[in-house]
């Protein structure tokens, strides 16, 4: 049989495995789809149920309505509380007003809500790794009383650090970090202060973990990584650090129309992943893109498998 030339220049695509979603976005996902099969549109979202354009516009062609404060919530209609968690006053607040409420907050998440109150309890103070106004440490510092817990983002801040009692200490992490920046933290946090304690178990999420070690696997071997996710999404920026820390070039995109071609121009080896909060549709979207303008060699670069699952809330399960 005669080869076909298509006169298109070969690009071969490393695509990392695991990508997309993770069990807590799924969860999150499904639980405004079945409060919408509940209880019939609309269902209101306190902030973006994930970070992910094209998730929300789906969920509102549903009947969700996304809003960024309770007041904004119209008496008797359901709402539903973002994966990222959310301070302990909101829900009070919804009770107060008697709305019934639905909590998506990703149950790793809640293991380190859990965990800050616990140590509160037993005396200590705070020493919290994670970003600055992003909801998911908006919320974590939601659940303590306020000059309870310290905000670290570098390790100049850990260096900056004088605590009243350095011997009552805690420390604990956003889900969504950078594995390598967050462990160098520690390490310091443990050196500067020998007391300070620690969680049993590693607080950034195991997808956030997986995510990063795919695409520390295909950027090794790329000299372009583009990573699918939003601008707002933690875990999806870091994929991006990763990549470039292993010496590819790397791209944010949100959908396959944000590709410049000429992004392109040289490669040889591609490497493409998808932050947990995007859909695997736009990861075949930017495939098609790029088998329309390019000889795709496509090969899978799988690094572990996931089989984690949460439960849904009490009440949804039916449905």
């Amino acid at each position: 049989m005669k080869h076909f030339d298509s006169g298109k220049r070969q690009i071969n695509l490393l695509v990392a495995a695991p990508r997309g979603f993770c069990a807590g976005v799924d969860r999150a996902i499904k639980i405004v789809e079945l409060a919408i099969e509940k209880y019939g549109p609309p269902v209101y979202v306190r902030h973006e149920i994930v970070h992910n354009r094209y998730v929300v516009d789906e969920l509102k062609k549903l009947g969700a309505i996304f809003v960024e404060e309770l007041d904004e919530v119209p008496d008797g209609v359901p709402v539903v509380f973002s994966a990222h968690g959310v301070p302990k006053a909101v829900p009070h607040k919804a009770e107060e007003r008697g709305l019934e409420y639905l909590d998506a907050t990703c149950p790793l998440v809640s293991k380190v809500h859990r965990q800050a109150e616990r140590q509160v309890e037993a005396g200590r103070h705070i020493i919290f790794v994670g970003h600055a106004n992003h909801p998911e440490v908006i919320g974590t510092f939601g659940q303590v009383e306020e000059g309870q817990m310290t905000l670290v983002e570098t390790m100049d801040d850990v260096h900056n650090l004088a605590p009243t009692n350095p011997d009552e200490l805690a420390f604990l992490t956003q889900t969504t970090l950078s594995v390598d920046d967050t462990r160098a933290i520690v390490e310091e946090l443990q050196a500067r202060f020998p007391n300070i304690v620690g969680p049993k178990g590693e607080d950034i999420c195991y997808a956030t973990s997986n995510r990063q070690d795919a695409v520390k696997k295909i950027a090794a071997d790329s000299e372009l990584v583009l990573v699918i996710g939003a601008p707002n999404s933690s875990n999806s920026l870091r994929l991006v650090e990763v990549a470039e820390r292993e010496g590819s070039a790397s791209h944010l995109i949100q959908r396959a129309d944000e590709i410049d071609l000429a992004w392109l121009d040289g490669v040889e080896t591609l490497g493409l992943t998808a932050g947990a909060s995007a859909p695997e549709i736009l990861v075949r979207e930017v495939i098609l893109k790029l088998e329309e303008n390019f000889e795709v060699t496509q090969t899978k670069v799988k690094t572990t498998d996931e089989k984690m699952i949460f439960k849904l809330p009490r009440g949804l399960e039916a449905v």
